[in-house]
């Protein structure tokens, strides 16, 4: 569930029309407006509080007339807004206070609408049928909006007044409250977003709800690493990002798992859930637990064509709405990623070696060894060598890494690629998936098999570097095309192959400075595509705009390679920019215009806010500039070659779990280096710091 209201806390049609409260893929309230009898309140403040949990508005009231009377003077009202969303409903509390000399009897007037719209309807998408609107139905203090789709699915929005209204027409409830001078009073409402036959709603009050969701914060927080930094700008980053990861978190049957970003991709995408997981593994290797049982649980078993399916694929998305339900888009269970199935393998590893989790890692084997089959037959279907893509399904992507929009792959004359299509970052998580198996086959006692998995790992190291490196541009090709022409564009992508360790030492110490030269480098962050090339632009999606997650890709590869000065510039990078971001809050993307003075970075007007890989940008960074590795088989805590930006003079990080122990430390940088010291310790863990 999610909901995008306006800054007064209402629902309108406007803009790019993607206000709403949604469940489950669908828009269960289209319309929520608050007047004060005929007039809207005056708007004085609004915030999200930074835990993410409470939107809380403050408005008060214009003169409001009864006849040619002035019933309520202007301001003599406050009006205080704070809702928030629970187990598939939407809570709210209007507190009103009355700081006249007068009683003042309030009439607040709510409307409300429900479309009932598939979240690929207001994305824009046409439908040729839609189900049935039912009739409303109204009781003494509640109005049920209903929908019958034509899979059969009976939605209602059902939404309880306390105290009753004085009357319900239409979609229209009325409810009078009398506030005494210098006194206050409270209504409340509760939106029930239901699917399926009704069935009995839970009743709690506000305060028992919000209870529950403070309770749940607090359990996330004791589960997760607390950082603190001598910089309250970067804290208030931090926090921010901590409390989207929160939010975006959804406890599934198999455990927690970070959906991608609101409001286009609030479900679960393997590769989003695992590069997430990545991001802040150290911090809360929970989250890496439940991407993997879930990805684990969802593997395709079968070749089904209309889902880019194939035995042993990773999940790509699952959507559960009406028009997937109907098969009308393909994304009901869909596979139609070339990179979800290598980067779980990875995932697998790195939990592994963070956590020395042996008992987890044997029941996910045989999940890593079908993956591993997968990159191997289905992945590499002319043997040579290289994993690529085509898709199966002409309702399916036609781009399938990360850069999935129709024109992100092409050759140095703007001439779009023709599948199937070998992309460089894609060979480097193959590489990094299979050394990842290999140190997993080991701890299993499986020398043959970690041998074999390390032999093929080196042999497509160095038919990469054949192929893909282009000496001439000091970058690797983005692509092979289905003529396994090298696709001779500078993009990002080969940024991401310093973050797998496929790039050679030589190739690295080119690559990193070509990446951070002024056709990459914004000055806010690396650019997905080189300014100067055929299909640049700043505006778009993926040929010229700025993603936090790759650039914290790359980070962590730069600093893999110890150009940790590099690292620290793209952290600094990513922090300058956060500071013009509402909130604080990093979006998916942002436009990738070079940087001006006394400007912010220029916003991309459909970027998902939050985004959870943007929002685990922030720990990644930090991390590739701290060196930081935890080895949990070890119960040890690694800092390689430490370093820490100007802006940052100390760092506490609290309740770093380390194997079965957990450690505080605190982190001073002096003279360009960084001491590091135990404060606290727990259990049989230590401290290795390499400078």
């Amino acid at each position: 569930m999610f909901a995008v209201f306006d800054r007064y806390g209402d629902i309108f049609p406007v803009g790019l029309g993607e206000q709403g409260i949604f469940f489950e893929g669908t828009r269960y309230l289209s319309l929520y407006s608050l007047n004060l009898g005929p007039e809207r309140p005056l708007l004085l403040s609004s915030t999200v509080k930074e835990d993410n949990i409470l939107l809380a508005v403050d408005l008060t009231n214009p003169d409001v007339h009864i006849t040619d009377l002035v019933a309520i003077p202007r301001g003599a009202l406050h009006l205080f807004r704070s809702k928030f969303l629970h187990e598939g409903s939407c809570h709210e509390r209007l507190r009103l206070a009355n700081y006249g000399q007068k009683s003042i009897v309030a009439p607040l007037r709510f409307t409300f609408e429900a479309d009932f719209a598939d979240i690929f309807e207001v994305r824009g998408m046409t439908r040729e049928q839609r189900g049935e609107k039912l009739p409303h139905e109204v009781g003494d203090d509640y109005l049920v909006l209903g929908y019958r789709g034509l899979d059969g699915v009976l939605r209602r929005t059902r939404i309880h007044f306390s105290p009753p209204p004085r009357a319900i027409r239409g979609n229209e409830a009325v409810v009078e409250i009398s506030v005494p001078p210098q006194g206050t009073e409270e209504v409340h409402l509760t939106i029930h977003c239901l699917a399926g036959e009704p069935a009995t709603i839970p009743r709690r009050t506000f305060e028992a709800a919000h209870l529950e969701v403070l309770n749940k914060r607090r359990r996330t927080l004791e589960a997760t690493a607390g950082i603190y930094t001598s910089n309250e700008q970067f804290n208030h980053w931090i926090n921010r990002s901590a409390s989207d990861l929160d939010m975006m978190l959804t406890n599934l049957p198999q455990g927690p798992f970070p959906y991608a970003g609101v409001p286009w991709f609030n479900t679960a995408f393997g590769r989003d859930g695992i590069i997430t997981a990545l991001e802040c593994l150290w911090i809360n290797p929970d989250v890496a637990r439940g991407v993997l049982a879930y990805l684990a649980e969802t593997q395709a078993q079968a070749v089904i064509p209309e889902q880019d399916a194939e035995p042993g694929k990773i999940l790509h998305e699952t959507r559960g709405g009406e028009m997937a339900a109907l098969q009308e888009v393909p994304f009901g269970q869909y596979y139609g990623s070339v990179d979800s199935t290598p980067l779980f393998v990875v995932l697998a590893g790195a939990y592994y070696e963070h956590t020395g989790d042996r008992d987890f890692i044997i029941r996910l084997w045989p999940h890593v060894e079908r993956a591993l089959t997968w990159m191997d037959t289905y992945g590499d279907k002319d043997g040579d060598g290289f994993v690529e893509y085509d898709r199966r399904t002409p309702k399916g992507l036609i781009q399938q890494g990360w850069k999935d929009s129709h024109d992100s792959i092409f050759h140095a004359d703007g001439e779009l690629a023709q599948a199937p299509i070998a992309l460089c970052e894609v060979q480097g998580y193959v590489y990094a998936a299979r050394r990842a198996a290999a140190d997993l086959a080991e701890a299993l006692s499986q020398p043959v098999r970690a041998s074999t998995l390390r032999s093929q790992a080196r042999a497509l190291q160095e038919n990469f570097e054949r192929a893909f490196w282009q000496d001439d541009m000091g970058i690797y090709a983005v692509a092979l095309d289905g003529d396994k022409r090298p696709c001779r564009v500078r993009t990002s992508n080969a940024g991401q192959c310093l973050f797998t360790g496929i790039a050679s030492p030589d190739h690295a110490r080119i690559l990193a400075p070509t990446l951070m030269g002024e056709e990459f480098f914004s000055g806010w962050g690396i650019r997905t595509l080189a300014a100067g090339e055929a299909r640049y632009n700043p505006m778009s999606y993926h040929n010229g705009s700025i993603w936090p997650h790759d650039n914290a890709l790359i980070a962590r590869g730069l600093s893999h390679y110890r150009f940790r000065e590099l690292a620290l510039k793209v952290l600094a990078g990513m922090f300058d920019a956060s500071l013009f971001m509402d909130l604080n809050r990093l979006p998916e993307l942002f436009c990738g215009f070079h940087r001006r003075p006394g400007e912010g970075p220029t916003q991309y007007p459909v970027a998902c806010s939050p985004q959870a890989w943007a929002a685990g940008a922030v720990f990644m960074l930090l991390q590739a500039c701290l060196g930081l590795t935890i080895r949990g088989t070890q119960n040890q805590v690694h800092f390689f070659h430490p370093a820490l930006p100007e802006f940052l003079q100390e760092v506490s990080i609290r309740n770093l779990r380390v194997g079965q122990g957990s450690m505080d430390l605190a982190l001073r940088r002096y003279s360009g280096n960084v001491a590091i010291q135990v404060v606290r310790r727990e259990g049989d863990v230590s401290l290795l710091v390499v400078k």
